[in-house]
């Protein structure tokens, strides 16, 4: 099941009402009785308002957050001709204002709110996550409400954010792999919109009126096209208050909306397209059409699709990677509305035959009838699925997002049929689905054939939602957790810090949670510079070898084991990280502790990775972005080549690789690998004393064979650079720069310089954003960041931005005096106060998230530190004035000293070619 989340941002509108300002939660009376209950399942309850709004309530009293989530029945399936990428490019304007509301990423930050909005094939979705209480739930409401209907959709802002939505446009053309797949579709799909991509074509984009813009959004953008969930920590009958005051108003429309009834036609023999682009790799994929994601036989698709592309026990991994046909295999589907289709394939080194990687994937996926599914396949993949849904059960937020997928296929009680359908499958509805989509007549692919017979695929109709949810129940709701202050003071009090015999140190914060989760951060440290040197390929290879075999199970087997656990498991050289349930918790952790001490170093496994290694770094020899990245490390980090903390070139690396053998992974692990100097944090619902005695027995004996002495980092005071590099065909361009810092994030400097670097490019409403992207158009992505050393006085400041080439000298000069302005007038009373606040709802916001508090316990105790230092750094920022932050950016930041790369398709530009001509 895709999630095809596209991440984008809106503009303006029509004022049609005004709503009172969204201060204080207003006094009033409970939800009158013109509000109807239609539905509840499993703790989300559904009620609909006169006017024709939907709402879905999923109340969860052990979150610190809400997440206000609206999704409109409208996506990139509704467009008319012309109007290709006018959903997603709506949905950017959204975000532009209304009379009421006119700066709304402002207005988010000042929040301190995490937000975003996304369209696909059959939605458009916006949400915001913020702290919990009702005063922020009456201003969400008010703005969406506001946003609704009255939002400005002006041709000033059009003009702008046309130029940033291009701009992810040519970004996605950077990707052969995104490029081929959109090819397919548009092969696929003669009639139905399904085949055209959601961001639309660029002629679209850059000349749609807007009128059409408009008249669009006035038919959409309306109550009875819309669907309004609430999750989080918040009380129901003031969220029925709310939403009544603030969207009851809206008057129903008098349209009636003309539902879409175009019908793909069953496919009547193999179709192919052939791209030909700059790149690295091959790739071979092929695509067969499915029915709608509610029909009763997309759970046995969604098994057999998980069935063939796992890794590494999938049929398509063992038939491409393990033979050496292929280095990679991937396999996805689209889960739609109306009927959608799944999608395989392969990548390939240029040394490899195409045509042996192209047979085998056909013979895989075409040959199920003769070489059928077996039970093993089909629980594998299933425990993978329910695993997936039950985690998402776990997690309101995330929640809300999947089920606007299932809103958008025609109820959100989709989702709770869909796992329920899953548990139902046999192997044999899955055997069936196979032999009935997966066919030759159904296949598009790299060629065509013509079959004097063909043999097609019947695509069934979706069935009556309806009818199909009428009288569903579903199952008990998974248990809620506590309700949980994520205060500095708080968390040190909640968490025990303790060190084991062997020298382990242990944070444990136990507390209950949603779904009886529990999230673990295990971090190794080992070796000194001397003994490191020249051993970074090996160790990493080492580290990458780890979960591909122990001494006791396989790779698959590994795999099977955490499925089987509900865990998601991350092991390298460096630790692990783990997410999964209390009762699980202490067999993932000795299964961790032997993928870290018994590991088999499989030499097929070794051979693969070598193969895959070398191929992702032979893709990167024409990506802007590597090139770039790379290019800026190398000048900012010179340490000498045999250096642990040498950036090797591509060259180098696959060199590098090329000379390692199994025996030095083997040498790494056993004369590295130890717990003498480790940390474990712990954070969810577990006992500590029974995971301080196992961490005990698992990693207490494990001493580290050689004494640990940690590297210092260097501060390199390096000259300026500024240099092109020429990526030919890449529609793409990318600006990187850097300098170095000799900055520790205890320094009295720091608090000034982290608020100063959010207001200059660390937000989406920061100077850089609002100059780059929201002004002059040009980008679709622009940042900046700041980075301190905890031990040593290294840090680094630096810029980015993705932008079409013709505009390089633009997007410098624009960044180079956004930054020269900022440091010679500082910030306004008004910026500090608003960036302060939603800088430490941020802060805030991240201490509520259990992996990332692992992370940070984990580290805290390697620095001796507990989470007061949170709180003094808080209180340092609360603090800070518009003239500090000024003074330190101006004795850190030296335009002059800025080390800027650029890499995009220059020559061509500068040759004159069709490309030349800014549209800005």
């Amino acid at each position: 099941m895709l999630r095809r989340i596209l991440p984008l941002i809106l503009a303006l509108l029509l004022p049609a009402f005004l709503l009172a300002p969204a201060h204080a939660a207003p006094a009033g009376p409970a939800a009158s009785a013109s509000i109807r209950k239609i539905a509840s399942v499993e703790g989300i309850t559904e009620y609909q308002l006169p006017n024709g709004l939907k709402l879905l309530l999923f109340p969860d009293a052990s979150q610190d957050t809400v997440t206000v989530s609206i999704t409109y029945l409208v996506g990139s399936r509704h467009e008319g001709y012309g109007e290709s990428g006018m959903a997603h490019l709506l949905e950017h304007m959204l975000f532009k204002g209304t009379p009421q509301h006119p700066d709304i990423k402002n207005e988010f930050q000042r929040y301190g709110a995490r937000f975003n909005g996304s369209t696909s094939f059959d939605r458009t979705n916006y949400f915001e996550s913020f702290a919990a209480n009702e005063k922020n739930l009456d201003w969400a409401f008010g703005l969406e409400a506001d946003r609704m209907v009255n939002s400005n959709v002006s041709k000033k802002d059009l003009d702008s954010e046309m130029t940033v939505v291009r701009n992810e446009f040519e970004a996605g053309e950077n990707s052969p792999h995104g490029v081929l797949r959109e090819r397919m579709a548009a092969t696929a799909y003669l009639w139905h919109n399904y085949g055209r991509a959601i961001i639309g074509a660029r002629s679209d984009i850059e000349n749609v009126p807007i009128e059409r813009l408009q008249s669009f959004y006035r038919n959409y953008y309306q109550p009875d096209n819309a669907v309004l969930l609430v999750s989080g920590r918040f009380d129901e009958a003031a969220a029925l208050r709310l939403v009544e005051l603030r969207f009851g108003t809206i008057a129903r429309p008098k349209r009636a909306l003309v539902p879409t009834y175009t019908a793909e036609p069953t496919q009547d023999g193999e179709r192919s397209v052939t791209l030909r682009r700059a790149g690295e790799l091959q790739i071979v994929s092929a695509l067969y059409h499915l029915p709608p994601g509610s029909h009763a036989d997309y759970a046995a698709a969604d098994i057999l699709i998980t069935a063939l592309t796992k890794v590494p026990g999938g049929r398509l991994h063992r038939a491409l990677v393990e033979t050496g046909k292929a280095s990679s295999v991937y396999g996805s589907d689209e889960q739609q509305r109306d009927a959608g289709y799944a999608y395989f394939g392969a990548s390939l080194g240029k040394d490899l035959p195409l045509e042996a990687a192209r047979a085998a994937l056909i013979a895989t996926l075409e040959g199920i009838a003769a070489d059928p599914i077996t039970d093993a396949e089909v629980e594998r993949a299933r425990t993978q699925l329910q695993n997936d849904i039950e985690m998402a059960l776990t997690n309101p937020r995330e929640l809300g997002i999947t089920l606007s997928e299932f809103i958008a296929m025609g109820d959100w009680r989709l989702f709770f049929l869909y796992r329920d359908r899953l548990r139902e499958v046999k192997r044999e509805d899955v055997q069936r689905v196979a032999t009935q989509y997966l066919k030759t007549a159904n296949r598009t692919l790299g060629i065509f054939v013509p079959t004097p017979q063909p043999d097609r695929a019947e695509i069934p109709p979706a069935p009556d939602v309806a009818v199909l949810v009428q009288d569903y129940k579903g199952a008990a709701a998974v248990a809620a957790g506590e309700e949980f202050d994520p205060t500095p003071a708080n968390l040190d009090a909640r968490t025990s810090v303790r060190q084991l015999p062997g020298g382990m140190k242990l944070a444990l914060l136990p507390k209950k949670t949603r779904g009886g989760t529990v999230v673990a951060q295990l971090t190794l440290r080992w070796g000194d510079e001397q003994s490191k040197m020249g051993r970074s390929a090996a160790c990493s290879l080492a580290s990458s070898m780890l979960m591909r075999g122990t001494t006791k199970h396989t790779r698959e087997q590994l795999r099977d084991e955490f499925d089987r656990l509900k865990a998601s498991v991350g092991v390298g050289g460096e630790g692990a990280s783990i997410e999964t349930l209390r009762a699980n918790l202490p067999a993932v952790l000795r299964l961790v502790a032997e993928v870290l001490r018994e590991p088999a170093f499989p030499a097929s496994e070794f051979e693969q990775l070598k193969r895959s290694t070398l191929t992702s770094i032979e893709s990167q020899k024409s990506e802007p972005n590597a090139l770039a990245g790379l290019q800026l490390a190398r000048h900012l980090n010179p340490y000498p080549p045999q250096h642990w903390l040498y950036t090797p070139t591509l060259e180098e690396r696959a060199q590098r690789l090329q000379s390692v053998g199994i025996e030095d992974l083997r040498r790494c692990h056993d004369e590295f690998y130890g717990a003498s100097n480790a940390e474990l944090a712990v954070v969810g619902d577990f006992d500590a004393e029974e995971i301080a005695g196992l961490a005990q027995e698992l990693f207490g004996d494990w001493k580290s064979p050689r004494p640990f002495t940690r590297i210092a980092d260097s501060y390199h005071d390096v000259p300026a650079i500024n240099r092109n590099l020429d990526t030919p065909d890449k529609a793409n361009a990318v600006f990187r720069a850097g300098l170095n810092l000799p900055l520790r994030d205890d320094q009295p400097d720091y608090p000034a310089l982290a608020l100063g670097n959010y207001l200059l490019g660390g937000s989406s409403d920061s100077r850089l954003s609002r100059r780059i992207r929201e002004q002059e158009g040009l980008s679709y992505s622009v940042r900046s960041w700041l980075s301190a050393g905890s031990i040593d006085a290294v840090g680094e400041f630096g810029i980015s931005a993705i932008y079409a080439p013709q505009n390089r000298a633009r997007i410098e000069t624009g960044i180079t005096e956004v930054l020269r302005q900022v440091l010679r007038e500082g910030f306004s009373d008004t910026e500090v106060a608003e960036a302060r606040t939603g800088y430490l709802a941020m802060r805030k916001l991240r201490r509520t998230q259990d992996g990332a508090l692992a992370g940070r316990l984990a580290n805290n105790l390697y620095l001796g530190r507990r989470f007061a230092w949170d709180a003094d750094f808080d209180a340092k920022i609360a603090a800070l004035t518009p003239q500090e932050i000024q003074s330190a950016l101006k004795r850190y930041l030296d335009p002059g000293k800025l080390s800027v790369v650029k890499a995009g398709d220059f020559t061509r530009i500068a040759e004159g070619g069709a490309s030349a001509k800014s549209n800005n």
